[in-house]
């Protein structure tokens, strides 16, 4: 699992930093406004999109054995999401922009529409690599894809100064994106829908569990667009996004690999209890200090690569990523599922969720704005961690109890890097506060300061309890592997 989310890796490694250098570049030539407007654009093809969701690549992966009609099948279904998909943003377009009193989002929403046709028509048997745990096409893939998106909105963005870079990038990637996968892997699709209600028994669950997930998720989107207006929904977008990087890099190809990986021994009660111990620990120990060192430092970071006008993002950045940094504890519970079957359990999870979130997300926005939204996802996401480590202890046996002490070495010294990086940059702060480079200044001396204070208190915590087995062992064994292959590589002598 680790070799192959390695791949994984990889791949979100290129387009977090292609992702981060467009955000730069785009947040300096365009206006809060700009990203306002086509955030309400994706929420609403996202939100259409969950409730067409058929998740067919999840139904393949959890197949034992799918045959060459399981994939003409998820073709065709696909291909027909695609075109309801379309007809329906078509017909959404034009009351959207009477809605939020701005011609242009049906320009933006009809260009999401026809983007809709073609991820429609992507090539099925790219799964057969998931459920391979082959993993280094999808970098290629992804890789490209992303380069080409951030190309095109950086080109569209300096050229024209529009919204339009936003939108086209988008686009042009899932152009790629599509062309690439034929290209990697030829095949010949064929109109088939026999297979239909046999993939349809895994999948119906996870539909709806998609719909109520982006219903939940993108709903505030178009609520602060509505009650606060585009600038105030650019600053949150962007922040949530910004925030979103770190857990998403981290957590996201571990996840992947995770899903195919428990699928194998899912029949093992005992070792697929031992196993997502394992794969949840690692998770912690990378994902923790690494979005809440992000937030630590939001502001400076902000301040360097944006510009002063983004500030008003920084507190949703600095709430959120810690928020999400938590949520790792038991953020494998979907692949979990996924992997035993229990695809219903996890749509009644999320309808839970959606049940307490979005009343609580509008009653705080109404009475409060943004620092309201602010305060509501962060119980909210506090309020599903707890949800998601209960659920672990339903589908494995796991106590809460167990959960947390798998990671306690993790937590505190998390706790010791934020202590120490947050005194530390309040006695640097104002001295460098009128220089030019001063964030830059700063961010230099609290990100290795972090890393020194984190591994230090991992390691010392680790010697005190006499090297018991966790993600510092299985760090070590990684890097002992790594350092052997490159010791031993053909004309190194040896």
């Amino acid at each position: 699992m680790v070799a192959s989310s390695l791949w994984l890796a990889g791949g979100r490694a290129v387009v977090n930093a292609m992702g981060f250098v467009s955000t730069i570049v785009l947040a300096r030539l365009l206006m809060p406004e700009d990203f306002g407007l086509v955030a309400l654009g994706t929420a609403l093809m996202v939100i259409v999109r969950s409730l067409t969701e058929m998740s067919m690549a999840q139904a393949l992966v959890h197949h034992r054995n799918p045959a060459e009609d399981h994939y003409h099948t998820a073709f065709t279904l696909n291909a027909l999401r695609g075109v309801v998909l379309a007809l329906l943003l078509v017909a959404a377009a034009r009351p959207m922009a009477w809605a939020y009193a701005d011609p242009r989002l049906e320009n933006v929403v009809l260009a999401f529409a026809a983007g809709t046709l073609v991820t429609g028509l992507l090539n099925p048997r790219q799964i057969a690599l998931v459920k391979d745990m082959l993993f280094r096409q999808q970098f290629i893939m992804t890789a490209a894809q992303n380069v080409v998106t951030v190309g095109v909105s950086v080109f569209v963005a300096v050229v024209w100064r529009s919204y339009w870079a936003l939108v086209l990038g988008v686009l042009a990637g899932q152009v790629v994106q599509v062309v690439l996968s034929y290209a990697m892997l030829p095949y010949l699709p064929r109109l088939r829908w026999n297979r239909a209600s046999e993939l349809w028994s895994f999948s119906l669950w996870m539909t709806l569990s998609n719909a109520v997930n982006t219903i939940n998720w993108r709903s505030d989107q178009l609520l602060v667009g509505g009650i606060l207006g585009r600038s105030a929904l650019g600053y949150y977008t962007v922040g949530d996004n910004l925030a979103q990087i770190p857990t998403r890099e981290t957590v996201g190809p571990l996840r992947e690999a995770l899903f195919p990986a428990l699928v194998r021994i899912a029949d093992d009660p005992a070792r697929l209890r031992r196993g997502y111990q394992r794969a949840q620990a690692l998770i912690t120990f990378v994902a923790l200090p690494v979005s809440v060192g992000f937030a630590l430092v939001a502001e400076p970071a902000v301040l360097m690569a944006m510009g002063e006008k983004w500030l008003p993002a920084v507190p949703v950045i600095q709430a959120l990523s810690s928020v999400f940094a938590l949520q790792t504890l038991g953020s494998m519970v979907q692949p979990l599922g996924m992997a035993m079957g229990d695809t219903r359990t996890l749509f009644m999870r999320d309808l839970a969720l959606c049940a307490v979130r979005i009343p609580l997300v509008v009653g705080a926005t109404l009475l409060l704005g943004i620092p309201g939204l602010i305060l509501s996802r962060v119980f909210t996401g506090l309020f599903g961690m707890a949800i998601n480590m209960g659920l672990v202890r339903r589908l494995t046996g796991l106590s809460i109890r167990e959960q947390v002490l798998v990671n306690w070495r993790s937590l505190a010294a998390v706790a010791a890097m934020a202590a120490g990086v947050s005194a530390w940059y309040s006695t640097i702060a104002e001295r460098f506060a009128e220089d030019v480079w001063g964030p830059a200044l700063v961010i230099a001396q609290i990100l290795p300061l972090g890393a020194a204070l984190y591994l230090g208190a991992v390691l010392l915590l680790w010697l005190i309890a006499r090297r018991p087995d966790g993600p510092e062992t299985e760090m070590l064994a990684l890097a002992q592997t790594v350092l052997h292959r490159s010791m031993h590589r053909p004309g190194r002598g040896h």
